[in-house]
């Protein structure tokens, strides 16, 4: 299934949806089709590709410090890619190990790939020789959304 863009009351851009759930919210009457593919009927209801919130949503919060940590956004941030040797990440290692007070933060994290997380352990990348290829940052939204 195709993603269907949700667009504020003003015409902002917010997130993606699936046909599903855009249905489901012109059901409940929340949204309405802004945009819809020509000839394409699912239902009663045209397919739509973009549609639009009936009332605004303050969205504030797009604007703060940034996304809230996650280990899914992590990975996202480093395009999937280890921070120790560039191969295929699947796990988040910390920076400062939590067992040495380090926390979820994205300045303290990095993606790594099951062999490299497992050789550093609970040591910091200088004492496990282990340098690291990227400097952790704190994403944009819109560089987490692109992904």
């Amino acid at each position: 299934m195709d993603a269907v863009l949700v667009v504020n009351a003003d015409l902002g851009p917010l997130h993606r949806v699936s046909v599903k759930h855009a249905i489901r919210m012109l059901l409940r009457q929340v949204a309405e089709i802004h945009e819809a593919e020509p000839d394409r009927l699912i239902g009663v209801y045209p397919m739509p590709r973009v549609v639009r919130l009936v009332q605004y949503v303050v969205t504030k919060w797009r604007y703060s410090a940034g996304p809230a940590w996650s280990r899914t956004g992590v990975i996202a941030r480093d395009e999937g890619r280890c921070g120790y040797c560039g191969g295929h990440a699947t796990t988040v290692d910390h920076v400062m190990p939590r067992s040495r007070g380090g926390k979820n933060t994205w300045r303290n994290t990095v993606a790594a790939c099951g062999g490299c997380n497992q050789r550093k352990g609970d040591r910091t990348p200088a004492e496990a020789r282990m340098p690291l290829r990227v400097t952790p940052r704190v994403p944009t939204w819109a560089a987490l959304a692109a992904r």
